[in-house]
């Protein structure tokens, strides 16, 4: 089998310093484990519900932390863009550039990722069939970029709340690239708490063993030393002093799976 992938970190760049407390910790955790790490962290939530919510540090600030996470732990590092211009900015310190799922039908946006050259993860967005993720391949398949993770984080069911149909993995993995489960954005409400969204904390851990049952290439999890304080997804967030528990879980389904 192929090592296993998990992209983890905070939602967003809080500070400096708990950014590196975060990466410090999943650096010595995953270090144990037969896996393909990538520190993830957002320099700007563009898509915040309201004004007055904390977006972050912005890309100058923002990816000059990311350069000293990549430096001081040399751990890959991923985060996302939301303009074609940032793709200049960050390109030389980020290994994977990620589409945000509100924008993965933004065409412009998409071949600007994709020539860079840089791993490509894709964000189904909640209204996309995973049918129709092959138009997204098409997009950065055309100037010669095949390094692609595709990533499941549910489905609108209703206002305010998402579901995830396991069927969506298989389908796309019939695509030829590793799909990845995003256990945390699945679980969320959007705009559930009066201008912020709320979620479902406590079914990460059953929902990434039932992504890995299915045949999942890696977990996309955000996770916080204290998810109750988090200044975003603070509801959906995983539990950092928890997350050693929950590979030691996943990895022990996989290796169940793969001797079937």
């Amino acid at each position: 089998m192929k090592k296993f992938i998990l992209i983890a970190g905070p939602c967003v760049i809080e500070n400096k310093s708990i950014t590196l407390e975060i990466a410090s910790c999943l650096k010595e955790v995953t270090s144990k484990y037969p896996l393909n790490f990538f520190f993830k962290a957002s320099f700007d939530k563009a898509n915040r519900t309201s004004l007055k919510s904390y977006r972050g540090p912005g890309l100058k600030k923002g990816i000059k932390i990311l350069e000293e996470v990549k430096k001081r732990f040399s751990v890959s590092i991923l985060s996302d863009v939301h303009c074609r211009y940032q793709v200049r900015e960050v390109k030389d310190v980020l290994d994977v550039i990620q589409i945000p799922a509100y924008l993965s039908r933004q065409t412009d946006l998409i071949l600007e990722v994709a020539k860079a050259k840089k791993t490509v993860n894709v964000k189904k967005a909640q209204f996309m069939s995973p049918y129709d993720i092959k138009y997204v391949i098409e997009k950065i398949t055309s100037v010669g970029n095949n390094k692609i993770f595709l990533t499941e984080r549910g489905s609108c069911f209703g206002y305010n709340n998402l579901v995830v149909d396991f069927r969506s993995l298989l389908i796309m993995k019939e695509f030829g690239y590793p799909v990845i489960f995003d256990a945390t954005h699945s679980l969320q409400r959007p705009s559930a708490k009066r201008g912020i969204s709320g979620g479902d904390r406590k079914f990460v851990l059953p929902m990434s063993l039932a992504a890995i049952a299915c045949g999942c290439d890696g977990l996309f999890l955000e996770v916080h030393p204290h998810p109750q304080r988090a200044l975003s997804d603070r509801y959906t967030s995983f539990p950092l002093n928890r997350i050693e528990d929950l590979i030691k879980k996943v990895l022990e389904v996989r290796r169940v799976i793969g001797e079937k």
